[in-house]
């Protein structure tokens, strides 16, 4: 039975307002696909990105941020190393870290790095589509490309793909001590102990590209909070990463409606997904989040 959580709106407000005053440095090492969307994403929420990924400078610009947020989209010899550099740093550094496992599903390479990071840079969040997270649990699935498998898909309609999903999921957090997102329709987020899935979002956002790189970097940037600010520092991983899961979804569907699908089409929705993340406010998230506990 899913219980409906209420969300903390003081806690979001505060949350906000911490991105917003102390402008955090967001070292995102993403793919060149979707890497322009991520450095506007983290800004519209006011933090400051940088996208370095030279091995010769990665670890000195990591000394420098609040959060590193990698992602192994469109992998190369050069970001495969400066990954694992600046996982490194941040590992020593205290400075937590969110890995998007793009890909691990259909590329040994990428699997071999996620598990050498997760188990050497010990991440705060491990991001995926519940493919990719299944693949990181040691399970078999017949994903194709970066897309989840539609054997993996679940709704509200099947209680019983969304509790192996919920147990999966738990599982690789229990394992690695990391806070794991599963993306998608209904996304799934566990630290371990509870888990929470998120019914915000809408069917857009899976038709242009680089929304789960995205959702990645919007996560760090709601991680730096709690880095920067002492008054923040009750809010937990856990929480940071559900309300940055919510505030993506409530901003497409938000985009969504603004979209005259007569009149116009995906790249409307694109320039309005944008405007709503620049827009969000706790006020928003409180009545329009869509979080529930199991």
């Amino acid at each position: 039975m899913l219980q409906t959580v209420k969300t903390d709106r003081k806690n979001v407000e505060s949350l906000l307002h911490s991105i917003r005053k102390n402008e955090p440095l967001i070292h995102c090492i993403t793919n060149p696909i979707s890497i322009n969307d991520c450095a506007n994403a983290v800004l519209a929420t006011g933090a400051k990105p940088v996208m370095a990924e030279h091995p010769l400078e990665v670890a000195h610009i990591t000394s420098m941020a609040s959060v590193l947020a990698v992602n192994l989209g469109n992998i190369t010899d050069a970001r495969m190393e400066s990954i694992m550099i600046s996982g490194r740093q941040a590992e020593e550094l205290n400075i937590p870290s969110i890995i998007d496992s793009v890909g691990v599903t259909c590329s040994d390479i990428r699997l071999k790095l996620a598990n050498e990071y997760i188990d050497m840079c010990r991440p705060a969040v491990i991001k995926g589509n519940i493919s990719e997270i299944k693949v990181l649990c040691g399970e078999e699935s017949d994903a194709a490309g970066i897309d989840v498998s539609s054997k993996d898909v679940f709704s509200e309609d099947n209680q019983d793909k969304m509790m192996v999903t919920a147990g999966i999921v738990k599982e690789l957090s229990i394992r690695t001590c990391a806070v794991v997102v599963a993306s998608g329709k209904i996304d799934t987020i566990s630290d371990g102990t509870d888990v929470y899935f998120i019914k915000n979002g809408c069917e857009m956002m899976s038709r242009i590209t680089g929304t789960g790189c995205m959702l990645n970097v919007l996560i760090a940037s709601y991680l730096s909070a709690a880095a920067d600010d002492k008054k923040l520092k009750g809010l937990s991983n856990l929480q940071a990463a559900i309300y940055a899961t919510a505030m993506f979804g409530i901003a497409g569907e938000r985009a969504a409606r603004k979209t005259d699908r007569s009149l116009s089409g995906l790249g409307s929705f694109h320039m309005y997904l944008m405007d709503e993340i620049s827009l969000i406010d706790a006020d928003i998230i409180e009545k329009e989040g869509r979080i529930y506990k199991l």
